[in-house]
């Protein structure tokens, strides 16, 4: 039995983590398969996950081979049972999508061919640049319902439910990604219907009118007034579409959940993955949360998983991954956990020229975490690299193969197509064994979080289709993209990070905005925000909530119409924005509180009359107030409206102001750590610390003002991470703390990776610790205190044997 409850994934009554590797088994020859499967095991995987292509397992329409019958690459069935026999759990992903580098992203050319109507237009009817399909195409579903059947008929005796390895299905791959990076928004003459159905279902006739000044009941003019829209209504357009379209993925959703429910696809979990990092950087993610929110909140028996690249996590990035985990989160259902179904591993040498090299920490940082924040699955892809074998009828297309890639195929992975491992492989195995070995707690640990939250706004985010004609739709994407992420996550959430904060988000468009749930609220805010959203805000303030708004306080509504409600509650008002330019050199200086600080250069502000409100930033040589600190109902709020850097005394002491104080801190000055902590019910714990930088580092670690570990000064080498236990039991003994990572226990011993020049294992009074040349055992107080006489640069295993 497999429940999704309290964030967890619990398979036969026990939490899980579920740590996969994609192994392409259609890209290798079956005589390969065991050892690929040695390889995931010795990393330390205990699943397995693969998509099914579509395109070669049904070459001609109802023609199917899932047994090798034509090619053995293509004994799926084979291949399960392989993985079933290794005890490994098995991740199905089937499309109808799969993208994978295939050739029609994964869907037959015979699907093209007979239904040519699924294929869209894009703005001004200009052909479709990408494969995307109208998904709720009769004849499109019509097709896939019959491939899942197909499908369903080879996973059914394999599902979980009937003592199988099947623990969860994907359906169909980066639903929306197409439409999205072509800003071709699927406009079929089945679409535009829908639309016009949808339009009719959300306003009255009288508020359509005003809205839209044609006849929806025209398809002519209704078609031409879609595709190539008026600057009067290109706002609003913007805005019905994006609403539309995820209403129409969750309908695409729901609709392969029933096809593969009908066949027998039954009690495991659906699967729905999120797109969107580009330039390993997380910025556009959260359009892919925004397309696909509605699909996997739909119901029960969802999970949602995203596709993470970003190559190092460092310096520039780490705020990056921490915020859209937290976006994710923010906009589950209760009991739903977070999981990544894409999780970028090997070296990045995606190119095959040796560019994009990553350093061997990559996976292991960005892994942790992602367990820290709750991460219950993850799928390292790709795993291994495989061949692309040539297509059974030849496709005159420049290498007829079923991939766009050549022969070879997934060069940057830890394994190689020829089945080598790369200089990657034993960091992402060593992360992922450490995980491994307290899986079991970790599975059931939640992050525990400081007083404040990060605000995001979904409709932020929904800018995938914009049409290139209006300067309107232009005028306002562009403001969003300047202030939905950048500064906010750079400055704000960076600077929040480094200062010790632990903070989740909060999806202040959909979900109440309590007091009691989020004391305090930083926000990154452009000049558009919904009327609804500035009221609730006020409503937050005057409950006594705070907000530490970066960016712009709005002036409009999601539609360019005025709207200014937050700033009149706030009693200030916008009088225009400053920039940089060629010969003059915006410049701001510091009042208040906030001042002495250095006069700092910019390159935007947004000004105010401030009223009332206490000045913090004004503009050089005009004293226009671009930052401020104002009251409101039993709240306060700070507002930097300026391009401002991360500083962290600055964000620290605006939280403090506003009622949040970081309660797990450490005193390195280089900075560079991101440190959080987990927890169970039982009160057991981890403290998580990753050293982002190229160097070493020393720190102690304070809670709450007293100092954990003993006191002690523990050193971080240089791009390390470690999981550090805190009142952990195994096998009825209680590990107190611990400067080394346990690695692996039993009745009779507990094995560690050493950490320090001297590392301290710290158990409760009643251990019995056998002697060891390796270590001494001493007694402190309550403590029985291993004490490893190896030097964690030199060796850095340890075994503790108990009497």
């Amino acid at each position: 039995m497999i429940e999704i409850k309290d964030k967890q994934i619990i398979i036969d009554g026990k939490p899980k983590l579920l740590m996969c590797g994609e192994i392409h088994y259609f890209r290798l020859h079956p005589d390969e398969w065991q050892d690929r499967l040695d390889k995931l095991k010795l990393a330390g995987c205990n699943a397995v996950a693969t998509y099914v292509p579509w395109l070669v397992h049904e070459q001609e329409e109802g023609v199917f081979d899932f047994t090798g019958r034509t090619r053995p690459e293509l004994n799926l069935k084979g291949f399960i049972e392989l993985c079933q026999e290794n005890g490994l759990y098995f991740f199905l992903r089937p499309g109808p999508f799969i993208m994978a580098e295939m050739k029609n992203e994964g869907l037959p050319f015979w699907v093209y061919e007979k239904y040519p109507e699924i294929i869209p237009v894009g703005w001004d009817e200009k052909p479709a640049t990408t494969k995307t399909v109208d998904y709720l195409a009769p004849g499109f579903l019509k097709a896939a319902r019959n491939w899942y059947k197909a499908v369903a008929e080879v996973a059914r005796p394999y599902l979980h439910s009937n003592g199988g390895c099947i623990i969860a299905f994907q359906i169909d791959n980066e639903i929306g990604m197409l439409s999205w990076v072509s800003n071709t928004p699927d406009l079929t003459e089945h679409l535009l219907d829908d639309f016009s159905n949808w339009l009719k279902k959300r306003y009255s006739n009288e508020i359509l009118l005003r809205r839209y000044p044609f006849d929806l009941d025209d398809s002519l003019v209704r078609n031409e007034a879609v595709i190539s829209p008026k600057e009067s209504y290109a706002a609003e357009l913007m805005k019905d579409l994006g609403y539309y379209m995820r209403d129409r993925f969750a309908r695409y959703v729901s609709t392969l959940r029933g096809y593969a429910e009908e066949f027998g696809i039954r009690d495991i979990p659906f699967v729905v993955n999120i797109h969107g990092t580009g330039g390993l950087r997380g910025f556009t993610f959260p359009i892919g949360i925004s397309q696909l929110y509605e699909s996997y909140t739909q119901g029960p028996g969802y999970l949602s998983g995203s596709d993470i690249y970003f190559g190092d996590l460092e310096m520039n990035s780490f705020q990056d991954l921490y915020i859209i985990n937290g976006f994710m989160d923010a906009v589950h259902l209760p009991d739903q956990p977070l999981t990544s179904v894409e999780f970028n591993c090997g070296d990045g040498n995606f190119g095959n020229n040796f560019g994009g090299r990553y350093d061997p920490s990559a996976s292991d940082l960005k892994a942790r975490m992602c367990i820290a924040q709750g991460n219950r699955l993850i799928n390292y892809y790709l795993f291994t690299g495989g061949f692309n074998f040539r297509m059974d009828k030849a496709l005159n297309d420049g290498n007829d193969r079923i991939a766009f890639t050549g022969e070879r195929h997934g060069f940057a992975a830890p394994v190689s197509p020829e089945g080598k491992l790369n200089y990657t492989f034993p960091r992402m195995a060593r992360g992922i064994q450490a995980i491994m070995a307290v899986g079991e707690k970790a599975a059931a640990m939640d992050e525990e979080r400081d007083g404040v939250a990060f605000a995001f706004i979904p409709d932020y985010y929904m800018t995938e289709y914009k049409y290139p004609k209006s300067a309107k739709m232009a005028e306002i994407v562009s403001n969003l993209e300047a202030n939905r992420a950048g500064g906010g996550w750079e400055s704000m959430a960076r600077s929040m990070l480094l200062a010790g904060y632990r903070f989740g988000a909060v999806d202040i468009q959909n979900k109440p905005l309590t007091l009691r749930e989020t004391p305090v609220l930083a926000l990154p805010s452009a000049k558009y925000m919904s009327g609804e959203i500035q009221q609730k805000l006020v409503d937050y303030l005057d409950e006594g909530g705070g907000i530490l708004l970066y960016g712009e306080v709005p002036e409009y509504d999601m539609e360019g119409n005025e709207c200014a409600i937050l700033a009149d509650a706030l009693g200030v008002s916008p009088i225009g924005v400053r920039r940089d330019s060629g010969g003059y050199y915006l410049s701001l200086y510091a009042e208040n509180w906030l001042a002495p600080r250095p006069e700092l250069r910019t390159h935007f502000a947004q000004v105010f009359e401030a009223g009332k409100a206490m000045p913090l930033l004004k503009v050089y040589g005009t004293d226009e107030v671009c930052a401020f600190e104002a009251e409101r109902g039993k709240g306060r709020a700070i507002v930097i409206a300026a391009a401002y850097p991360a500083e962290l005394e600055l964000y620290q002491t605006a939280l403090e102001r506003l009622g949040s104080k970081a309660s797990l801190v450490h005193d390195c000055e280089e900075h560079g750590i991101f440190m959080t902590s987990t927890a169970n019910r039982e009160g057991e714990r981890f403290i998580h610390l990753l050293n982002l930088d190229g160097f070493d580092k020393e720190l102690r670690i304070y809670e709450n003002g007293e100092e954990l570990f003993g006191g002690l000064k523990l050193l971080l080498q240089s791009k390390d991470g470690v999981m550090l236990p805190v009142d952990l039991e195994l096998e009825g003994r209680e590990i107190a703390w611990s400067t080394a990572e346990i690695t692996g226990y039993g009745p009779n011993s507990m094995d560690f990776r050493l950490t320090q020049k001297s590392d301290v294992i710290a158990f409760k009074e009643g251990a019995a610790i056998a002697s060891s040349p390796d270590y001494t055992v001493e007694r402190d107080g309550g403590l029985v205190k291993v004490v490893s006489l190896k030097h964690a640069k030199v060796d850095d295993r340890l075994t503790v044997y108990f009497k």
